[in-house]
């Protein structure tokens, strides 16, 4: 790669085996990056701390806090795609290229003119699907009724059989369609921001990435949604911190996982 807005011409991968040391040492990297240029990551975040915070406030004012968890859990699929200028901020570091804010910026909006509006289409299709999972599941177990009291008394509402049942259910479901979505997005995504390639061969490439390393990536999505879940708790105030970090360890692994000959 010439410069660090040059891509390289689309070329199969080699996909490398990881250990869990692997996905730390990408983990400390991505620490590094942040606190290499904090403005990025605290700019980036922004988008998705005011998404969050605007989310909560109108479930509120409609009296419709119970969609807050299911929202929040659909995250992994839209998370990725929002994080692409972190995966540029990281590949200019990596580069020791300027990080000039004005060509930052530009290369993220142009992705609209890549093969990001097709893999983002693909995230949010699975968004919208598990929020109407999440529906169906939620009538089937509780009925009507508790949607009215789940607000105000989730005690009653989730703490019986129907409830613990509905949240058994739609956790697993959620969780096999979260594993879905971040074994198709975890490489791709940064794959198709550093090189010239269509949408469909980088999440096949992703997919067969995640299965080759299957413990390393499990152990992977679980500290992202362990973080994710802690950093959404103080009204969503600790994505400031953790996304970035993220966002620039995800670099990193897809680094460590595809290699490319040319």
């Amino acid at each position: 790669m010439s410069d660090a807005t040059t891509l390289e011409a689309s070329s199969p991968p080699s996909i490398q085996s990881i250990s869990i040391s692997d996905v730390l040492s990408a983990l400390k990297s991505g620490i590094q990056d942040f606190k290499n240029a904090p403005a990025f990551g605290l700019f980036f975040a922004l988008f998705f701390v005011l998404g969050g915070i605007v989310l909560f406030l109108e479930f509120e004012v409609m009296d419709q806090s119970y969609w807050i968890i299911p929202v929040a859990f659909g995250f992994p699929f839209l998370a990725p795609f929002l994080a692409v200028g972190l995966y540029e901020v990281s590949r200019r570091l990596e580069k020791d290229a300027p990080l000039d804010w004005a060509q930052i910026l530009g290369v993220v909006f142009n992705q609209k003119d890549r093969q990001f509006p097709s893999i983002a289409m693909v995230l949010i299709m699975g968004f919208l699907f598990w929020i109407f999972v999440a529906h169906i599941v939620f009538m089937l177990f509780m009925g009507l009724q508790p949607m009215t009291n789940i607000t105000s008394n989730w005690q009653d509402a989730l703490l019986n059989s129907n409830g613990i049942t509905m949240l058994a259910v739609g956790s697993a479901v959620g969780g096999v369609m979260a594993f879905v979505a971040f074994a198709l997005t975890v490489c791709s995504l940064p794959m198709l921001l550093d090189r010239e390639m269509d949408f469909i061969s980088a999440m096949i490439y992703s997919f067969q990435s995640v299965m080759h390393n299957l413990v390393p990536m499990l152990f992977w999505g679980a500290l992202i949604t362990v973080l994710m879940v802690l950093s959404m708790l103080p009204l969503f105030l600790g994505l400031f911190i953790v996304l970035p970090i993220l966002g620039h360890a995800t670099w990193h692994l897809y680094r460590k996982v595809m290699s490319f000959e040319d």
